[in-house]
């Protein structure tokens, strides 16, 4: 591991518990223990190790999603292993995804990695494996959107009032109506 994906794992941890509200590089610095020039170096700038935050939150998830995938046959058993896992970690990096996900409605530039990771980043990926588990393209992309807006709006309830139970529910019941969908249509 390099000195900056070092520093970077320890920015991640310390912004998911205090959250990024306007916390300064030296404030950031002497929480993870090294110097804001450091910070400076590795990153450039605030801007700079937000969005390095940002994009490796999000291919960590990316990553944990393609090895789930890899390692089951059935897509929706992959699913399901992966709403538990980001659900689990809801309480922790739910505040950071959304307060960060506020930069990015605002355009802020270091917020154009998620930015881009809402509007497209997952769209692809599920919408291809909708259509593989035999939806028709302009179908499969409907479900995806719905899929992904379900799943954010559960971690953003989760994250809120803490009620995983309901949230599992409504994810399982999701999955068995997109499953039921993808059996009829196969």
């Amino acid at each position: 591991m390099t000195p900056r994906e070092e520093l970077l794992g320890r920015a991640v941890a310390w912004f998911a518990e205090h959250g990024v509200g306007d916390t300064s590089l030296r404030t950031l610095a002497a929480g993870i223990g090294t110097s804001h020039r450091m910070l400076n170096y590795h990153f450039g700038s605030r801007a700079g190790l937000l969005g390095a935050v940002v994009e490796a939150v999000e291919r960590a998830e990316q990553d944990a999603l393609l090895e789930l995938v890899a390692a089951r046959a059935d897509p929706f058993e992959a699913g399901a292993l992966f709403w538990s896992r980001v659900a689990d970690r809801a309480a922790v990096f739910a505040p950071l995804f959304f307060e960060l996900s506020t930069h990015a409605m605002r355009g802020e530039p270091h917020a154009e990695p998620l930015r881009h990771w809402l509007g497209e980043g997952w769209l692809p990926a599920f919408t291809e494996a909708y259509s593989s588990m035999g939806l028709a393209p302009e179908r499969a992309r409907v479900v995806a959107l719905q899929s992904l807006a379900l799943a954010r709006g559960l971690l953003f309830g989760v994250a809120v009032t803490g009620d995983r139970a309901a949230a599992d529910r409504a994810m399982a019941a999701w999955t068995a109506t997109v499953r039921r969908e993808v059996q009829e249509g196969s």
